[in-house]
């Protein structure tokens, strides 16, 4: 099968140039890499976002890249709108001359270039949101008046494709509310990988503490941060590592940063709290190794991939019941549930945890076979290939 993933957003590049594989991009590569050892021809194109990129560069065996579109180093949404024809006209010449079997566009403004391409190639199209635009305004992680123009096209993008992939249960919900037919919705999580976040491996120095660990992104989850620290404050004994922000170095020039030091202050937990700063990929898994618990209590989890990372690590996690949360964690097994905006409750949950190391381990075990059994790329490659399968039969 020829698989053309379209991905406006992202600029992945070789690995020979390539400085540190994270975030979408990396993600991108792992999932066309599976898709590839699947047996099957991967073609990503990406945004040109410098001159001095190739046409077409080999990202791993089976997997090429092509950067399409004026170079342009903007990425906000409004930026690639205004890039859709820009970049869909030069698919369409190329899947003229060289059609694909199936079209998988990554994110709303890819679904509009791919569709826009394929109209009348009779290529079946099959879209994944990321996340939609309808859910981070309830969940406050846009203003209310932003992101109009996104809210209103993509129901549309989903009612035209062919198949819609949803990250977790949660936003398969919100896709049916926006009138998506549940028939042309498949689940498939975001994969990680179980080769590299293993229990098995180096681990982060630490003292006799217990220690709690959690990854966010300070100036967007300053509030969720806030609880957090009004929790720690009911956690005696136990120490919390904020991974998250600028690099270290940088942190005292970050707003965000000295509000939320000025409270772990007040709160008086000098030498329990230590903020980390932006920790590289590699670093993760030894901090996550180090952890009794991650700690996740972020306003949204569109994939919860740090929490699935921390499982595969043996951590156990405590986290919000909300979005791709209410999927990974299984509760009670590989870890707790909380609802938001608890800080004694959270802090009842967590202690409770800590002071039953057996329960503890037996956690870690689960989350381990979780997060290996559910996550891996393989399972994910696998069940992905089934999506274009039903919107090939379509």
């Amino acid at each position: 099968m020829k698989i053309a993933l379209v991905a406006q957003h992202s600029t992945p590049v070789p690995a020979a140039a390539r400085t540190a594989a994270a975030g979408d991009d990396a993600r991108l590569v792992e999932m066309s890499r599976s898709l590839a050892g699947e047996g099957h021809q991967v073609t990503v194109y990406a945004r040109r976002t410098g001159r001095q990129l190739p046409e077409r560069a080999d990202l791993a065996p089976g997997v090429s890249v092509e950067y399409v579109g004026p170079a342009d180093p903007g990425g906000d949404d409004s930026r690639l709108v205004a890039q859709v024809g820009a970049f869909s006209a030069p698919l369409h010449d190329r899947w003229a001359k060289d059609r694909p079997d199936v079209v998988h566009a990554m994110r709303w403004t890819s679904g509009l270039a791919a569709l826009a391409a394929a109209r009348d190639l009779q290529v079946p199209v099959v879209q994944s949101f990321d996340q939609l635009g309808v859910t981070e305004r309830r969940h406050g992680l846009i203003p209310a008046a932003a992101g109009t123009e996104r809210i209103r096209l993509e129901p549309a993008i989903g009612r035209t494709v062919d198949a819609v992939v949803a990250s977790s249960c949660d936003e398969e919900t919100d896709l049916t509310r926006l009138g998506i037919p549940r028939s042309h919705i498949r689940v498939v999580p975001t994969g990680i990988d179980t080769s590299e976040f293993t229990p098995d491996g180096p681990a982060r120095d630490r003292n006799e503490r217990r220690r709690l660990v959690t990854v966010a992104d300070l100036a967007a989850e300053s509030e969720s941060l806030a609880i957090l620290l009004q929790a720690m404050a009911k956690i005696p004994g136990a120490e919390l590592v904020i991974a998250g922000g600028p690099a270290r170095e940088d942190l005292r020039g970050d707003l965000t940063y000295r509000r939320l030091a000025k409270l772990s202050d007040a709160l008086d937990l000098q030498g329990r709290v230590f903020f980390a700063g932006q920790v590289a990929r590699a670093g993760l898994p030894p901090l996550l190794r180090s952890a009794d618990l991650m700690v996740n209590v972020n306003q949204h989890e569109a994939t919860a991939i740090t929490s699935i990372q921390a499982m595969a690590c043996g951590t156990p996690v405590v986290a919000t019941a909300n979005g791709a949360h209410l999927d990974a964690v299984v509760d009670g097994t590989t870890g707790i549930l909380v609802q938001p905006l608890r800080p004694a409750l959270l802090a009842q949950k967590i202690r409770a945890l800590l002071a039953h190391p057996m329960l503890l381990e037996a956690f870690s075990v689960a989350a381990v076979d979780r997060a290996r059994s559910r996550y891996s790329w393989d399972r994910i490659a696998h069940e992905t290939l089934a999506v274009y399968d039903t919107a090939l039969a379509a």
